[in-house]
């Protein structure tokens, strides 16, 4: 295995593909973008990879011709990743935005690359904080570029390392939610076996493109209320952090769990709620802010589900809503977890069909593309899901090692849980702090007394070894 000083080696380019699909003849000539789309507009890509060991049958050119061609073959399906974002004047002011399909140079950008003297134990970092070159393992950093038809909205970059290969994906956010990546990246990791089995290929999960519109608005394209990009992109700079994995063992999960419900003489606060509230007691306090200033619980909250009648499972594109709610310092510190955790359960509770169409309806009244790095309060946001089938991404070889995620739409306090390695209900956590605010974070009694050790190394490798 290489030591952690290979952060500070190179990624090197081998080579770039253009990955074009043959024409799927059920693909219209644009489509439409909703409410909740076009709200991303000035995100930046999601960017999320596996690390997988070498497989000891293939050869590191054999697993790009198979990640290559069975790419090609998933965007035959999930034709809007092989399109353009489009601007279009209005008349009379505005501006609306569609995915362009086949127009010339359309497709994917797959990218080979070598990262020189990384092994998989410097990408796990066992017990660091998450190494500065994972950001070189996923392609387009920058926003999406407005002035024509010549961005991607999907990158895939395979990097080779020492002693395995870490396939990153950069996913623009207009396109879909965590949900539909996760989708994506099944379906392409499904399409690579059957190819490489012999296989007929049939999606299990067909996507759905078809866009959810709210009546009572007319037709879309929604209209912006915007002349120009410069308008509304935003490019902010990303602060100096400390990006670090923490994992939760199902044991501790359900502790936590437990310990909230009876504070608080109930029964219906969730894993996921506990751990939230943990959270945001423990960065708060990490943060020594007054105890009279207000913070925030935001999360990325799923709305498939919750519609009237419900989205088809296969519905591909963005479907959540970033909900809040607050408290002081003072308040949130001085009651116990389950406090806290009511807050966080009542906050998902309130977001039902009808607070769902209130959104929307409001949005539809004033359109507009949200700012997502800036808050008026210290704030701790939660994104993604440990529901999301990461770890069934097989492409022939086995289970990834590891999920890690790219540079991407990173501030000070935001988490993103990921399902444990394991499947037992654990739960791994990234999360991101200003770095005097980490220190802290790490020698908190109440979150020391909740995160676990990590998974053992030769587990991992289904071998005996080191702890990762």
């Amino acid at each position: 295995m290489a030591s952690l000083s290979s952060n500070s080696s190179t990624v090197r380019t081998i080579k770039t593909y253009a990955v074009i699909p043959k024409t799927n003849p059920q693909a219209p000539r644009q489509l439409h973008l909703s409410a909740w789309d076009l709200g991303m507009l000035t995100a930046h890509y999601i960017q999320k990879g596996l690390l997988f060991a070498n497989p000891p049958d293939l050869s590191v050119e054999q697993i790009v011709e198979r990640l290559r061609s069975s790419l090609e073959e998933a965007l035959f399906h999930f034709y809007p990743l092989s399109g353009r974002l489009r601007l279009d004047m209005c008349d009379g002011g505005g501006v609306t935005c569609h995915v362009e399909l086949g127009c010339a140079g359309n497709g994917a950008e797959f990218v080979h690359a070598v990262a020189d003297g990384i092994g998989i134990a410097d990408v796990v970092a066992d017990g660091q904080d998450l190494p500065k070159f994972l950001r070189e393992f996923f392609p387009l950093h920058q926003f999406v570029n407005f002035d024509g038809c010549t961005d991607p909205l999907l990158a895939v970059q395979v990097t080779e390392l020492i002693d395995g290969i870490f396939v990153g994906c950069s996913f623009n956010h207009v396109l879909g939610d965590g949900t539909s990546f996760w989708h994506f990246f099944n379906a392409w990791a499904e399409i690579a076996r059957c190819k490489a089995a012999g296989k007929e290929v049939v999606l299990s999960r067909p996507p759905l493109h078809d866009r959810w519109f709210i009546g009572g608005y007319g037709e879309p394209p929604i209209k912006l209320p915007y002349s120009s990009p410069a308008e509304f992109i935003v490019r902010s700079s990303q602060p100096l952090l400390r990006e670090k994995m923490f994992h939760f063992s199902a044991e501790s999960l359900a502790n936590l769990k437990i310990r909230a419900n009876q504070e608080c003489d109930k029964d219906t606060i969730s894993t996921f709620q506990a751990l939230s509230a943990l959270m945001w007691r423990c960065i708060t306090r990490a943060r020594c802010i007054p105890q009279e200033q207000i913070t925030g619980y935001k999360l990325a909250i799923q709305n498939r589900t919750r519609l009237q009648p419900p989205l088809m499972p296969n519905y591909f594109g963005n479907s959540i809503n970033a909900i809040r709610t607050t408290t002081t310092a003072g308040e949130l510190l001085d009651n116990n977890l389950s406090w806290a955790a009511w807050l966080v359960h009542q906050l998902i509770n309130d977001h039902t069909y009808c607070a769902i169409r209130d959104l929307v309806h409001k949005y539809m009244d004033n359109p507009r593309v949200y700012n997502t790095h800036m808050s008026d309060i210290p704030i701790v946001m939660m994104i993604s899901s440990p529901r999301f089938d990461m770890y069934s991404c097989d492409f022939g070889w086995g289970k990834a090692l590891a999920v890690r995620s790219g540079s991407s739409n990173k501030f000070d306090g935001k988490l993103m849980a990921f399902p444990g390695w394991n499947g037992d209900g654990s739960i791994d956590l990234e999360v991101c702090l200003l770095p005097e605010y980490m220190a802290v974070l790490e020698k908190d009694e109440e979150f020391l007394a909740v995160v676990s050790a990590p998974i053992e190394f030769g587990v991992l490798l289904g071998t005996s070894g080191k702890k990762v």
